[in-house]
């Protein structure tokens, strides 16, 4: 329940304004910014509603294969971002947010990605558990530049080595993060049949400082969605907001929108299931209870550094 008639009438404004279906502008804005790894000059990639804003956003952490179609043939821009990413680009842009989808295997020699159960080929600089976290915080400060978007209303969605990436992100101990608050971090996360190994860091104890949607596929043929289960459960005990969604019959990577991938009734059911459960998310976590602020004045927010 809202504590004051100032901060309801700008929470009854901001949550009108986005009820409503927004469009989506159309063009993709191809941005960089530099990881807080210190190396590597990230390239992203823009989606946004129609327009002046302000918006809330959400970073997206792609998976294994990285950001491009594999139908790139060496060209790796805005044109050939995969269908999935596209997609989900669209998705949270057609409903009012910005969506930052961010490249963290191209800029480090990698743009085709990583085939299947090629864990041992990946380099150590590409680690979703060490290096991945600290391109999603670099991308939360760049978002947090931008004057057109809400600079505390930001969440993160990653799926399968990216999903491993967002809940990495989002652990209270993560790298990249000085303070673990909601209100200094990123406000919510959702992970797609993520790998939750996480490199047996979190084996013992894993809090989420942040609410995190989980969605799991029970015929996974990449990752144990038991073990995404259990580290779910070890989230909870640690007084950490998780939940988490099982897809009976469901694959990886069951929301490619891919014709083969949609034709399997189990992967279009999951689809349609996590999408309405991921905005209905994002609408509690990042729209609902808006404090006061000011686009123009983001000084309360302390950027990560």
């Amino acid at each position: 329940m809202l504590k004051n008639k100032v901060v309801g009438i700008v929470a009854f404004a901001f949550l009108a304004l986005f009820s409503l279906q927004a469009s989506y502008a159309g063009d993709i804005e191809t941005v960089s910014f530099k990881s807080l790894d210190g190396k590597a000059m990230l390239v992203a990639y823009m989606f946004t509603p129609e327009g002046p804003g302000p918006y809330p956003a959400v970073v997206m952490m792609h998976g294994r294969s990285g950001v491009y179609s594999s139908l790139a043939n060496g060209v790796y821009d805005e044109e050939k971002i995969s269908a999935r990413h596209k997609a989900w680009g669209r998705f949270w842009a057609e409903r009012g947010y910005a969506a930052l989808l961010v490249d963290s295997f191209g800029p480090r020699g990698y743009p085709e990605g990583f085939k299947k159960y090629s864990y041992e080929e990946r380099p150590s600089e590409l680690n979703e558990v060490t290096i991945r976290p600290l391109d999603a915080y670099a991308a939360l400060n760049y978002l947090r530049s931008r004057p057109e978007i809400v600079p505390d209303r930001i969440g993160l969605q990653g799926w399968s080595n990216g999903g491993s990436a967002t809940l990495s992100t989002i652990a209270d101990s993560a790298p990249g993060i000085t303070d673990p608050d909601p209100l200094k971090g990123f406000r919510a996360a959702i992970s797609f049949y993520p790998g939750c190994g996480l490199k047996g860091k979190y084996d013992d104890y894993y809090k989420p400082y942040a609410p995190v949607l989980l969605f799991a596929a029970s015929d996974d043929e990449e990752v144990s969605p038991n073990a995404c289960v259990n580290l779910a459960q070890r989230g909870k005990s640690s007084g950490g907001d998780i939940d988490i969604f099982v897809y009976k019959e469901a694959q990886h990577s069951f929301d490619n929108p891919s014709k083969k991938v949609q034709a399997v009734e189990a992967n279009r059911t999951a689809t349609a299931d996590a999408q309405r459960k991921a905005e209905d998310f994002f609408r509690t976590h990042l729209e609902a209870g808006l404090p006061k602020w000011t686009a123009a004045s983001v000084s309360h927010i302390d950027l990560l550094r």
